[in-house]
């Protein structure tokens, strides 16, 4: 049986196997490709840099874009930074204020062993 229910799990298994295949320590954005051909060949709905609109009063502000929004349920922002901070996991709860989804995972790349926080908000 799953660890998590919402796909988290699986999420995280296709993101063990781009780390293992491109190692540690690269930029962020060969993970983010390689993490979305890692989903798709899952079968698994994902979309590159959706934007939400960010609204103040009803009024459109500006927009964010996570790296990676799956299915309609989760959000995911891959990093590739030395510890996965303050500054990340917030940016991370942002997205649940700005989009209807409530689930985030943030997946740090930068080290050894895979890194990675769940968070539903």
């Amino acid at each position: 049986m799953a660890e998590f229910s919402d796909g988290t799990y699986e999420i995280i298994g296709c993101a063990m196997e781009v780390h293992r295949k491109l190692g540690p320590g690269l930029r962020e954005k060969p993970y983010e490709n390689a993490l979305v051909i890692a989903l798709r060949r899952q079968k698994i709905k994902v979309e590159q840099q959706r934007a939400y609109p960010i609204k103040f009063d009803d009024e459109i502000v500006g927009d964010c874009a996570p790296d990676l929004t799956v299915g309609k349920t989760i959000l995911i922002e891959v990093k590739s930074v030395e510890t996965l901070g303050d500054a990340e996991t917030a940016q991370l709860l942002n997205y649940p204020r700005i989009s209807t989804l409530r689930t985030g995972l943030l997946i740090n790349f930068k080290k050894p062993k895979l890194e990675w926080k769940r968070l539903v908000m």
